[in-house]
């Protein structure tokens, strides 16, 4: 492979002008990654006034107040609620104060370390039918994208809902797809911060997939509840379960419906992205897939890596760790500020809208060697990294409830198919990175693979 500083891998192209106010709207609407400017990866902070105050911020430590030491006065800003409230309602994700605090304890048992590993064979299941998918293609280009996406929402539909005969999972998944599709389309409304009752164009379009969603969780639940657990406790049989220690309030019907919501779209979305764009890398550099194959290879014992042998893929993880940071799939972060405040020697105003780029923040000059370049071995000592450096499921009490249940999924699957096959790149059809509510490859990601 060529010197890595003259070839990177796929990446955004960032603002080397001002946008103002139409700019910024027609960025948020096609790539939102194109409202970042190229200073936010060479300075700590970067401020500006597109009809709101806002700011954006990548110094570690002011990152470690909001999230942190202030995480109160930084709760989700009003786009984010205004945006992702219809489908998953005042569910963990979108939840403040004492109302997330009581979900959150309720919810923290269900992704404890034992939980996750006895999902495990789930995820296995659904890598050995990935592979056998890609083996009938018979050398044929695939869409990664598409593939890890059917393979994800395979384990949480089975993890969600297992056997229960109620969940329509095809129509879930359509369902979550015309939403995705029709609200991540960034409203003038929301770029001014407007009151959440006006409404929205996307909201129209997207309004009969989230009754669609909304009423087929909802029948799932009340089966569930009168058919019991199964041997094997799934997500609604742990959150039916689950209760906050502090109060002993369970989730009723529609919370449980909007938090099962919340990990159904984000527990598979943000895993399958990170799955396709590790196979693009592996695919970019050769030398790093051969030596992961090799890893897998030596610790897969029969058709599918499991659960007791992600702790044996230590090369395997950092590629995972370095595609999540290269193009995470939450690129921005975005809060309201609701007191005044001082970051990085800059006023913060109560209102203002404060952005935690971490697309660009994973590409900062000041915080990696050679940022854009594709090198795994970066994650081989967390030590050496800084905490607030990379942030791919957040941090602080909001830190993404299921990061060890994506981190699992993810290298079983990567682990199980790069042992069985070889990924070249098609080169007349790159990937672009583009981020609407996640950050996506446009136009699939699209490689070959060969039995090995």
């Amino acid at each position: 492979m060529s010197d890595p500083a003259l070839h990177y891998p796929a990446h955004a192209k960032l603002a080397t002008e001002p946008l103002g106010v139409m700019g910024s709207l027609k960025a948020a609407r096609s790539n939102l990654l194109n409202i970042l400017p190229e200073l936010a990866v060479r300075q700590p902070m970067v401020s500006g006034h597109t009809g709101i105050r806002w700011h954006m911020v990548m110094e570690p430590g002011a990152i470690r107040r909001i999230l942190l030491e202030k995480v109160d006065n930084y709760p989700k800003s009003r786009t984010t609620k205004n945006i992702l409230r219809p489908a998953i309602g005042d569910s963990l994700f979108i939840a403040e104060d004492a109302h997330w605090r009581w979900q959150r304890r309720a919810a923290a048992p269900v992704f404890s370390h034992r939980n996750v590993m006895a999902l495990a064979p789930v995820m296995s299941a659904a890598a050995a039918r990935s592979a056998e998918r890609i083996a009938n293609a018979e050398g044929r280009a695939v869409d990664m994208l598409d593939e890890m996406v059917r393979t994800t929402f395979d384990v949480i539909a089975e993890v969600t809902f297992s056997g229960e005969g109620a969940f329509d999972a095809p129509a879930v998944h359509r369902a979550i797809d015309a939403y995705i599709d029709a609200a991540g389309k960034v409203s003038l409304f929301d770029m001014f911060g407007l009151p959440d009752w006006l409404p929205r164009p996307s909201r129209l379009t997207s309004g009969p997939a989230v009754k669609q969603m909304k009423r087929i969780a909802d029948e799932a639940i009340e089966a569930r509840r009168r058919r019991g657990s199964g041997e094997v406790p799934d997500l609604l049989d742990l959150l039916l379960s689950g209760e906050d220690p502090e109060t002993k309030r369970r989730m009723n019907t529609s919370e449980l419906r909007d938090n099962l919501l919340t990990f159904i779209v984000a527990g598979h979305e943000t895993t399958a992205l990170t799955l396709a764009w590790a196979l693009y890398l592996c695919a970019f550099d050769k030398d790093v897939q051969d030596r992961a194959r090799a890893e897998a290879q030596s610790v897969i014992s029969g058709g599918a890596a499991q659960g007791v042998d992600v702790e044996r893929l230590p090369f395997l993880r950092q590629i995972v760790d370095e595609a999540l940071r290269l193009y995470p799939p939450a690129g921005i972060l975005s809060r309201t500020a609701q007191a005044e405040d001082t970051l990085c020697g800059r006023e913060v105003r109560r209102g203002d809208t404060v952005m935690i780029p971490i697309y660009a923040l994973h590409r900062h000059h000041d915080l990696w060697d050679d940022p854009n370049a594709f090198r795994p071995e970066r994650f081989a000592d967390r030590k050496d990294i800084d905490r607030y450096a990379y942030l791919p499921f957040g941090d602080g009490p909001r830190i993404c409830i299921g990061a060890s249940f994506a981190i699992q999924e993810a290298v079983i699957i990567l682990a199980t198919l790069l042992a069985r096959f070889r990924f070249d790149l098609i080169e007349t059809r790159p990937p672009e990175p583009v981020m609407i509510l996640t950050l996506r490859p446009a136009g699939g990601v699209w490689l070959t693979a060969t039995p090995v």
